[in-house]
């Protein structure tokens, strides 16, 4: 397994290059899912801007359910399945509110001047990131991962 340091800066990375927060934060831990990078990289890819660019549950935070459900095995259940999985997520979500006082993407992005709307990304470059705070977003959520991980692993 990576370090956590290694996780966070493979998110940073991966942020900075362009991908979305949600591919950020679920490629981070690609090492120990079941998918390929490519299958990884679909998965995730509608969940940026809030699911779709429509700035609703932020994609660091959406990454939750893909990364945890791939990680974990259930039960073959689907009533006991939800019911673990729903729990887990909840108390990831819970974490996140407390550090950053939103789980919605338009709430978390409400200070920055300028924000565009519609469905096309806006061009990153130094500007972008210097006014946006979606990097830590992605950071805060690798530790929530990690934390998580290691909790249920005990």
């Amino acid at each position: 397994m990576h370090s956590e340091i290694t996780r966070k800066q493979k998110a940073y990375n991966l942020f900075k290059e362009g991908y979305n927060c949600c591919q950020s934060v679920v490629l981070a831990f690609e090492d120990i899912l079941p998918l390929d990078r490519k299958q990884l990289l679909a998965v995730s890819c509608g969940f940026g801007g809030g699911f779709g660019r429509t700035r609703n549950l932020c994609g660091a935070v959406s990454a939750y359910a893909i990364v945890m459900g791939l990680y974990l095995t259930h039960s073959d259940d689907p009533k006991l399945a939800k019911a673990d999985m729903y729990k887990i997520l909840q108390e990831m979500v819970a974490e996140f509110k407390a550090l950053n006082g939103s789980d919605n993407c338009g709430e978390l992005l409400k200070e920055v001047k300028n924000l565009t709307a519609g469905y096309m990304p806006q061009e990153r470059d130094d500007d972008y990131y210097k006014v946006r705070p979606c990097i830590k977003f992605v950071l805060d959520s690798v530790d929530i991962i990690s934390s998580t991980i290691e909790k249920l692993s005990q």
